[in-house]
């Protein structure tokens, strides 16, 4: 029996060896240069470390927000005991084999279909501002389909879905670039896998998408409390952010 991920306060606890639906969060430790190292040209070190922690407990937090869902955290190994104490005993924090993102995915995969039994939806740590329908929405497409795929609007995916493990799926992908959700179709159909969508979304990797996302919660603020609360920190900067994009 793998252990138990606990849900929201009030929510039943689900297990994962009972849910045939599981929400996996790609994550990493919060260390400082180590994450959003894009947002690092404009922010300082110790804000994009904090945001970053604030992006993830968000996340989380829509994920519990899901009824009958299994969720659970894919991490680096070497930030696994980092992210246990950081989450506390909330959600079960797995080690992925191989390094980088891609070893990351196909570690998802490949340790949460194992059964055979699941719809499995490898979801990343930055996008708490998505509708908690569309989580919904991609656990019914993959009822349906081979693959369920979220993508964002620079060329990417926010997420993924599978009910098996394809070892060549993510192989060579050219992950934080444009071109990933191409080179993703393109195995899917070489795979001859059927592939559903769901809309197209952005997650938060550069200046303009926190800008975005500052707009967004500044109008409602409850899709991500956390991160709301550090743009209210942090707004003078977040400001400044804005005052140069103009400029630009």
């Amino acid at each position: 029996m793998l252990p138990i991920v606990y849900g929201a306060p009030g929510q039943t606890t689900v297990s994962l060896a009972d849910a045939n639906r599981t929400l996996v969060i790609m994550a990493k430790a919060p260390r400082p240069g180590m994450v959003k190292t894009r947002l690092m040209e404009r922010l300082p070190s110790c804000a994009v470390t904090a945001l970053y922690c604030c992006l993830l407990e968000d996340t989380l937090a829509l994920a519990r927000r899901l009824t009958g869902v299994a969720v659970a955290v894919m991490c680096p190994a070497s930030d696994r005991d980092e992210l246990v104490r950081l989450l506390g005993n909330t959600v079960q924090v797995v080690a992925q084999q191989g390094t980088g993102l891609v070893a990351g995915l196909t570690s998802v995969f490949r340790h949460f279909t194992a059964d055979g039994q699941r719809r499995v939806i490898a979801f990343n740590s930055d996008s708490p501002h998505l509708a908690a329908a569309v989580l919904e929405k991609a656990f019914a497409i993959l009822a349906t389909h081979d693959m369920v795929i979220g993508p964002t609007h620079d060329g990417g995916y926010y997420l993924v879905g599978a009910k098996a493990v394809h070892p060549s799926l993510f192989e060579g992908d050219g992950m934080g670039t444009r071109s990933a959700l191409d080179r993703l179709l393109t195995r899917t159909k070489d795979l001859e896998l059927s592939t559903g969508f769901t809309e197209v979304f952005y997650d938060i990797d550069v200046a303009n998408d926190l800008l975005s996302l500052a707009g967004e919660l500044r109008l409602a603020p409850e899709k991500a409390l956390r991160t709301a609360s550090w743009l209210g920190e942090w707004h003078q900067a977040v400001a400044a952010l804005r005052q140069s994009s103009e400029e630009l």
